[in-house]
């Protein structure tokens, strides 16, 4: 009895061993995170990708349309950029704070990939933007809005906003509406997201599915612009080199894990 016990105990040892060490892969074939959130895994860096965020610091950001960060509306909180509420101010007609604004990164990108993490507040609305144009975003209203592709965040069950299909969570803000393989986690939980973006193809992803797909030169993306907000801003649509943007919509929002790499040009 003791000779199979003590084999018994020795087999839960390595089953248990096994389990703690090994690692799954994400749909890219990447090794899985499984060490401090805002870092890259080994083979994260092989294949080019680099941090947007670094956990403690607002490095490589800035206000849209200005030298710093707005203070009091964005904070670094327990390993996360957070997005704070805005509290009782004046707002555009779409709902967007006059003060405040969204925040950029430094640096600007045509092609590439992008991914980050992301939750929500109960009724919250907020966006990653790209394709964004810093000097033509400011020549519009709201002045510290970014004007480019939205990648739209939400609580989908609470906000109004969701009323209409292509304002919903991973949607292509105004454009596209995110198809049925979306699978939003609840508020206060930790969403993934992803964007592809390059030469005129996009893509938008959440938590492993992809949810949008688009091409700019075909005429079915023709109709969808034509009929969006964005119509009569001349210059919204030129594919350039833009900035990624966080969006201010004056509510609680968190971030984290934000990473990109470049990627070939594309047609």
């Amino acid at each position: 009895m003791r000779t199979i016990s003590t084999v018994l105990l020795v087999g839960i040892l390595l089953v248990s061993g096994i389990a703690c060490t090994s690692s799954s892969s994400d749909d890219d074939g990447e090794e899985a995170q499984s060490t401090a959130a805002n870092t890259l895994t080994q083979a994260e860096q092989e294949a080019g990708w680099t941090l947007l965020f670094d956990g403690t610091s607002f490095d490589g950001w800035t206000g849209l349309g200005r030298d710093s960060i707005p203070k009091g509306h964005w904070k670094i909180l327990d390993g996360t950029i957070r997005k704070v509420e805005s509290g009782e101010v004046p707002t555009a007609p779409d709902g967007q704070p006059l003060e405040g604004g969204d925040i950029m990164t430094t640096d600007t990108y045509r092609d590439f990939e992008l991914k980050l993490e992301w939750k929500a507040s109960e009724g919250g609305n907020s966006g990653i933007k790209y394709n964004v144009s810093d000097s033509l975003s400011t020549t519009h209203e709201p002045q510290y809005a970014a004007l480019g592709f939205e990648y739209q965040l939400l609580d989908d069950k609470r906000h109004p906003d969701s009323e209409e299909p292509s304002h919903r969570a991973a949607g292509l803000y105004d454009l596209i509406p995110p198809n049925d393989n979306k699978s939003l986690k609840p508020v206060g939980e930790w969403n993934q997201t992803r964007v592809v973006f390059r030469g005129n193809h996009g893509e938008h992803w959440l938590n492993g599915e992809k949810v949008v797909e688009y091409n700019l030169d075909t005429a079915e993306f023709d109709s969808l612009f034509a009929a969006s907000k964005y119509a009569d801003i001349e210059g919204f649509r030129t594919r350039r080199a833009g900035h990624i943007v966080l969006q201010d919509h004056g509510n609680d929002f968190w971030f984290r894990n934000v990473k990109i790499r470049e990627l070939p040009a594309g047609e």
